[in-house]
């Protein structure tokens, strides 16, 4: 199936590397992060990439063209790098995307690792027949927590991501109706498009309970990147 990556976004919390490069290109080992994600879905079949690009996406498009002849000829895959404007929506980079789009494809952001059974994923959204699925996941803990009743301790807990919740994970199946949701270039897949799915029932959540780790600041970096050392990383298959 076609891949969309969400890959145009400024990393501001993320400045250290962000300066010079977007933030999909920042590595977790020898390679940009948008790579181990594309290896991920691969790993799965799935070798259609289409990737929104935004801040500094000369960058990625400079990249993807001076190694497409390995990836084409290596893996087979197809990678094509969309300019999407730089202070675009995350809803409005998929509006850029309409006329490359297919009728039902996956998407994510280009800045997550998961481990996210992809077969399962789409068929829980087949089974349901939405327009949209998203992956739901437990956040990582940063934190533990304790419970106080007149000022005493009668709770103290390990950082437990079971106490979090569920929130959006990305590792999306859309539906391209999708896109008549989106109102403007400056629309955020996640406001208006996404609360409207939910209030017309369209909206399926595939419940992820394995691995998955952002990278939105310089610690989850590290913390990337010391998993990547293990020789052991979840995302790898």
């Amino acid at each position: 199936m076609q891949v969309v990556l969400l890959a145009g976004g400024l990393g501001t919390r993320l400045s250290e590397e962000t300066d010079l490069i977007p933030k999909p290109m920042v590595k977790i080992g020898p390679d940009p992060i948008i790579l181990h994600i594309m290896k991920y879905y691969a790993s799965f079949g799935h070798e259609n990439f289409l990737v929104a690009a935004g801040y500094k996406g000369e960058i990625l498009k400079d990249y993807f063209e001076a190694h497409l002849h390995s990836f084409r000829n290596k893996h087979g895959w197809t990678i094509s790098v969309v300019d999407t404007g730089l202070s675009t929506g995350t809803g409005g980079r998929l509006l850029k995307l309409m006329p490359f789009l297919e009728q039902e494809f996956l998407m994510t952001y280009g800045d997550g690792l998961s481990n996210v059974d992809l077969d399962a994923l789409i068929k829980h959204h087949i089974r349901l027949g939405k327009i949209a699925t998203v992956t739901a996941v437990r956040p990582p803990a940063r934190f533990g927590s304790i419970q106080l009743v007149n000022g005493l301790v009668v709770k103290f807990s390990e950082k437990n991501p079971q106490d979090v919740g569920w929130i959006n994970g990305g590792f999306f199946f859309l539906n391209k109706r999708v896109c008549e949701l989106i109102q403007n270039l400056e629309t955020s897949f996640e406001s208006d498009p996404i609360s409207q799915l939910v209030s017309q029932n369209e909206l399926a959540a595939y419940q992820h309970e394995g691995w998955w780790h952002p990278m939105d600041t310089l610690r989850d970096k590290r913390q990337l990147e010391s998993i990547w050392a293990t020789n052991n990383a979840p995302w790898i298959r």
